[in-house]
């Protein structure tokens, strides 16, 4: 297969010398169990799938973006007790963050997108942080599973191995994808406490008193086609942005 020229992972210093990129994109994904019949990788993969699609689209119009490694590792501290799901604290991914940051700006590439596909993930109080230490760079973040609706595509999307994430790996990996018939309900359990139900507080779940089987969400419903769809329509969305940032002076980002 040619390397793609968008691709870190693939491409080379002959190439990357004569590019000058300017946007790149950080896929952060997570290690961990995803009901019974998909991949510990499936946020891995999802990021890894879901970035290419949407660089290769934005470098279809021009613009010169650059998709980094995706860090596989993310924040599962309610999930500590459940076998080889790895934590990565916010606390070490602020690390992360600032080194790589730090070594963009040095570079001259000062747009940097964080794709995040780990519910459990969140950047921005970190991007706050990291922002005020380089205010030479752009960052922003994003969860690309949400943008676009995912009611459009599904019956019951599910929060984690339900039917989209399961549509979305039938189609991005199928061998890595158990029958459906030996996948758990997906069934989960609530807090009894009134606020957390109604969504107003809100409190780290215990993965394993609030799933049966790791999963939220029925997958029953999923197909790969469906995946495709919506995936298809996710990096499209994803893309248009990738093409405005990398157009936009990031000292004029404000309309008058």
């Amino acid at each position: 297969m040619t390397p793609r020229p968008y691709i870190l992972a693939e491409t080379n210093w002959k190439t990357v010398k004569q590019t000058h990129y300017e946007v790149a994109i950080l896929p952060w994904g997570a290690t961990e169990a995803h009901n019974y019949h998909l991949p510990y990788n499936t946020d891995v993969a999802q990021c890894d799938y879901v970035a290419a699609e949407s660089a290769r689209l934005a470098w279809e119009q021009g613009a010169q973006v650059i998709t980094l490694p995706t860090i596989p590792f993310g924040v599962n501290t309610g999930q500590l007790d459940i076998t080889l799901d790895i934590n990565m604290n916010p606390s070490t991914q602020l690390a992360v963050l600032k080194d790589i940051t730090h070594a963009l700006s040095g570079q001259g590439i000062h747009k940097l997108v964080i794709l995040n596909g780990h519910g459990g993930n969140d950047f921005r109080q970190m991007l706050r942080e990291v922002q005020a230490q380089f205010p030479n760079m752009f960052l922003c973040t994003m969860n690309w599973f949400r943008a676009v609706d995912w009611h459009k595509y599904f019956d019951e999307p599910g929060d984690h191995a339900g039917e989209m994430e399961t549509s979305a790996m039938m189609h991005i990996a199928p061998h890595l994808v158990l029958p459906l018939a030996e996948a758990g309900s997906g069934k989960s359990n609530k807090f009894r406490l009134k606020g957390l139900q109604e969504g107003w507080v809100w409190a780290q779940r215990e993965w394993s008193k609030a799933t049966d089987d790791t999963g939220v969400g029925n997958p029953a419903k999923a197909t790969a086609d469906k995946g495709r769809v919506y995936l298809e329509d996710s990096a499209k969305k994803i893309a248009s942005f990738l093409v405005d940032l990398a157009k936009a002076d990031i000292q004029d980002l404000y309309e008058r």
